[in-house]
């Protein structure tokens, strides 16, 4: 425990981050200083905070850093590998290859990180979390490209969509309204998910190593060996509590094994260091150059409108699953350092547009592969969102960390120890008794008959009306709780899936 030392003439509701503050020295544990940062934190909301005066940076801090590094060059390079392949297959005159979306990825790295890592949720307002990237959307790209969707339009009306969420205090709303067994159900079934994803992408590339170097020999073993040693690893960092480290220390782990079973050759080192045009009427402003698209029309705009519906409906369980890491790995009384639902759309959705105004291609979303490990490591998110936003530039800039990034076998070991497991392990803890339980298996039945935003909608709906679940719950929410907010979100997210084709046996109506 901590020495409690006041500072004379006021209790700790009156002293200010710098009074509060204590060396770790002064406790029994490096946890127990951990815990007593975030208590004593009062982040100003829409101001200036100063390293010292109402943040420190601590080494826990390049955990979620680095991992959010990783998962981000991951991601944008998914989203533009996708964007670029669509939109070549949609428009004649369009040749998108991967020297295009390898710059895109670096305009994305490049100014967003500054302004909305460093600048907004670093300085301004550090209980936004940071503007990443949004997962479940990777997979619709093809089908938004073949559309006729425009990035440009697409971000646009996410953006505004976003903005007026977050003005109506929908996005917290919705996350009140989410009871524990149907957030338990909804990571459950994410973590089990992408987790089978990852692993299943990883014995595929294993797989293709003989083929692909023309060798005398199978390469499949390397999957199993890096997986099984770095199950090992994890164990022994959760039973020490020390899961912050996981993700570095199972992707170096990852590097290891696959060079020491011969795997290394292949890893290329092809993104030499440079600097994207940053110019926007490069990309958006000549059909010549940049995306070859021009700018867009307002057939863009109608053929972008219900992904941009989709997406923005799916913001609020995404969001929700990175507020509950922080709820689970926090002690008591810091509700001050929680990530604020509705102040992170509005960052994701200015971030959208100023983005993809600048040339980039990402579809936002709560940054979810810094998040969950900065709050397994009990840190807010104002120090490490600003290492975060300098190692993203330092990564864009170099260049070849790219290419290591990007790496099969780092790419799926980091984001199985740094997202899927700590989801599916969350899911699991947020069911507790057996109504929540009920909820939970409902939740995840119906996201795999349909698809896991339909499935939070509907089960909240179920949840809070009494037909599933705490029966006594409906007793202490309204009319509109119950009935209408709930009705409205799965009403708008059948809608927006229906319009694009997400309904299994039902062709896209638009």
């Amino acid at each position: 425990m901590s020495k409690t030392v006041k500072s004379e003439g006021k209790d700790a509701s009156e002293q200010s981050y710098s009074e509060l503050h204590r060396p770790s020295s002064e406790f029994e544990s490096r946890s127990d200083y951990l815990d007593h940062e975030l208590q004593i934190m009062k982040p100003k909301i829409w101001g200036l905070n100063l390293p010292g005066r109402d943040f420190r940076f601590e080494w826990e801090d390049l955990v979620p850093a680095i991992a959010g590094t990783i998962g981000i060059t991951v991601m944008y390079s998914a989203v533009m590998a996708a964007w670029a392949a669509g939109l070549t297959e949609k428009w004649d005159h369009v040749n998108l290859g991967a020297e295009f979306a390898i710059s895109v990825v670096r305009v994305e790295m490049l100014i967003p990180a500054l302004l909305f890592c460093v600048i907004s949720s670093g300085f301004i307002n550090p209980r936004a979390n940071l503007a990443g990237n949004h997962g479940p959307m990777i997979p619709l790209i093809g089908a938004i490209a073949l559309a006729g969707a425009h990035p440009l339009a697409l971000a646009i009306l996410l953006g505004i969509f976003g903005l007026l969420l977050s003005y109506f205090k929908g996005g917290s709303k919705l996350v009140n309204l989410t009871s524990s067994g149907v957030a338990g159900g909804l990571l459950v079934f994410l973590g089990f998910m992408g987790s089978k994803s990852q692993i299943g992408s990883l014995f595929t590339w294993a797989d293709s190593l003989q083929a692909k170097h023309a060798l005398d020999y199978s390469l499949s073993y390397v999957a199993f060996f890096i997986l099984l040693v770095n199950v090992v690893v994890y164990s022994v960092l959760a039973k020490f509590e020390k899961r912050w480290l996981a993700i570095p220390l199972c992707s170096i782990t990852a590097i290891i094994i696959a060079f020491g079973l011969g795997a290394g050759l292949d890893l290329q080192f092809v993104t030499a260091p440079g600097i994207p045009n940053l110019n926007p009427v490069y990309w958006w402003g000549s059909t010549e150059e940049g995306w070859q698209l021009g700018l867009p029309n307002m057939q863009h705009f109608i053929a972008s409108l219900p992904f941009a519906i989709l997406a923005v409906a799916m913001w609020s369980p995404d969001f929700l699953g990175h507020r509950i890491f922080q709820e689970l790995n926090y002690p008591k009384g810091t509700e001050k350092v929680l990530m604020d639902v509705d102040d992170t759309m509005t960052t994701c959705s200015v971030r959208q547009m100023v983005g993809t105004a600048l040339g980039g291609g990402n579809i936002t979303s709560s940054w979810g592969t810094y998040m969950i490990p900065a709050a397994i490591a009990k840190r807010p998110i104002p120090g490490g969102a600003i290492l975060l936003g300098l190692l993203c530039i330092i990564v864009a800039v170099a260049g070849y960390p790219m290419d290591v990034t990007v790496w099969r076998p780092v790419m799926s070991i980091a984001l199985l120890v740094g997202v899927f497991l700590p989801l599916l392990e969350a899911g699991l803890q947020m069911v507790k008794d057996t109504a929540s339980s009920q909820s939970a298996g409902i939740c995840i039945f119906a996201a795999f008959v349909s698809n896991p935003v339909l499935a939070w909608a509907l089960t909240m709906l179920l949840d809070n009306n009494g037909l599933i679940g705490d029966k006594e719950r409906p007793k202490t929410l309204s009319f509109a709780d119950r009935v209408v907010i709930p009705g409205l979100a799965f009403s708008i997210c059948l809608a927006a899936m229906l319009a694009v084709g997400m309904i299994k046996g039902i062709p896209a109506l638009l």
